[in-house]
């Protein structure tokens, strides 16, 4: 998927935002990722999804001419190669020139595989095309991803009506599961070209877009206010300021307040007002280097299927207090989640990575390349931060009701959060096996991660309202289903 397309539809709808709320200081500085905000309206797809549009395309500098050579000047396949999954199951093939989808895997793929989303059989279009020796066929790939595991998924999400997004990842980064419900049937679709509709509307891969995470960012919080000395505050429960005010979840239900609030409280209680405070104390400068330093929110993080593109805007002092807990101009994906649940429990961040091998077409267990390491650390904890985030964590997994199997341990933070398309809930979870330094070794084939490998789950709700929830802590018993058909595959 193109990730420069995804960036500019996501900041063009924090400009929609900015232009609905009250206006902050003209005096304050804006501070935001490598490229400027457009100045085009924002538009949105029929099902009010943001899409790219034109006219941000056509803001962005126009690149520079080049005499290297591309794929398109070169020699490529007749045949566009097969994808296979991690075990070797079919996916995608090729009959007269058109992409051929296999009966038991289309519908749970289709939005993070087929051209038409812009997602795997795109982001691996040259080695599909590279001839693999025949004369005739292109390289084919197996992905990480295992089939059924995304198959029994999609059907949980389906049967359940859990609209949105749910990634598994392993611990050396591969993506075990990236489902985003509801998906399409490619087979009944004419087109296998890519199509906006298709890769950002209804049946877009939610799993790969960019929404507010709510309290799933103080993951991050946590652990810059840590690093700074911050370890207790005043909470009110309800902090005025400005005109405005910022209030915890609680704050009409817990008589409590006001309270002396730890760290280590703030965090396991999820207050918006401990961090929102912490960040004020800290400063924007401070917060955005750590950002960046810790955790590679900043900068893009490059992956073999596209880029991560988070967005964070500070405009004014208000900004900077939201920005702490997952809220004013703060976007990310489920899939960046993960691999922020990954770095929250093992102590870093690796990259994540679809691409397992490149084998023969018609013969998966034809290795033609080398199988990619894994565990390739981007970001790092420092070592005396950890400890009191992972306490954190784990008193959250504890307290959510959510069973997992003997020998394994929960750790979790989950997030409500307010966004343009209504309230959305989180739970970044790792459900850890505790034998599992993160140390890692690479696991081949995957044979036998099941019995020895942990599991970061995330889980992100489009719909709470119709099942009746109002925090991300209520959602619980949808999460114990995607635990249930993920650990121990």
């Amino acid at each position: 998927m193109s990730y420069r397309l995804k960036k500019a539809a996501v900041i063009i709808m924090a400009q929609a935002m900015l232009l609905s709320t009250a206006s902050c200081s003209s005096t304050v500085e804006r501070r935001t990722g490598e490229n400027p905000a457009p100045t085009s309206e924002p538009t949105t797809a029929p099902s009010q999804e943001a899409s790219p549009s034109a006219s941000a395309e056509a803001s962005t500098a126009p690149a520079e001419k080049t005499t290297e050579k591309t794929q398109s000047d070169t020699e490529k396949a007749d045949i566009k190669g097969n994808i296979y999954d991690t075990k070797g199951r079919l996916l995608i093939s090729d009959s007269d020139g058109k992409r051929v989808y296999a009966d038991d895997y289309a519908i749970s793929f289709a939005n993070v595989a087929t051209e038409m989303s812009a997602g795997y059989d795109k982001a691996f279009e040259d080695i599909l095309l590279t001839p693999d020796g025949s004369g005739q066929f292109g390289n084919s790939i197996t992905i990480t991803l295992d089939a059924n595991v995304q198959n029994a998924v999609y059907s949980y999400m389906q049967a359940n009506n859990l609209r949105g997004a749910c990634v598994a990842m392993r611990t050396d980064g591969s993506i075990l599961a990236q489902v985003s419900y509801p998906s399409y049937d490619p087979r009944t679709v004419a087109s296998t070209d890519y199509d906006e509709e298709l890769a950002w509307g209804e049946c877009g891969n939610k799993a790969f877009q960019n929404y507010e995470p709510g309290s799933c960012f103080k993951i991050m919080s946590e652990v810059i206010s840590d690093k700074h000395g911050v370890y207790s505050l005043t909470d009110e429960g309800e902090w005025e300021f400005d005109g405005t005010s910022i209030v915890n979840w609680d704050h009409d239900t817990n008589f409590s307040y006001p309270m002396e609030r730890s760290l280590s409280s703030a965090f396991i209680n999820s207050s918006n007002i401990y961090f929102a405070k912490a960040f004020d104390q800290i400063g924007a400068d401070a917060v955005l280097s750590d950002l960046d330093s810790i955790f590679h929110f900043v900068t893009d993080i490059e992956c073999d299927f596209g880029a991560l593109e988070n967005n964070i805007e500070i405009y004014c002092q208000d900004d900077l207090r939201r920005t702490a807990f997952g809220q004013s101009y703060v976007l990310t994906s489920p899939l960046y989640l993960a691999a922020l649940g990954r770095e929250a429990v093992f102590g870093h961040m690796v990259r994540p990575f679809v691409l397992q091998n490149t084998v023969a077409t018609g013969d998966p267990l034809n290795q033609l390349g080398n199988a990619p390491k894994g565990n390739e650390v981007i970001a790092t904890i420092p070592q005396e931060l950890r400890q009191n985030l992972l306490d954190g964590m784990k008193a959250i997994g504890s307290n959510l009701g959510v069973y997992v199997p003997e020998g394994y341990t929960l750790y979790a933070k989950t997030g409500t959060a307010e966004t343009w398309l209504g309230d959305f809930l989180y739970i970044t979870g790792c459900v850890k096996n505790n034998s599992d330094d993160g140390a890692g070794t690479y696991f081949g084939n995957y044979e036998s991660y099941g019995e020895n490998g942990s599991y970061i789950i995330v889980m992100m709700v489009q719909n709470p309202g119709e099942h009746g929830y109002d925090f991300a802590s209520e959602s619980a018993p949808l999460y114990q289903g995607l635990v249930n058909a993920i650990v121990g595959s």
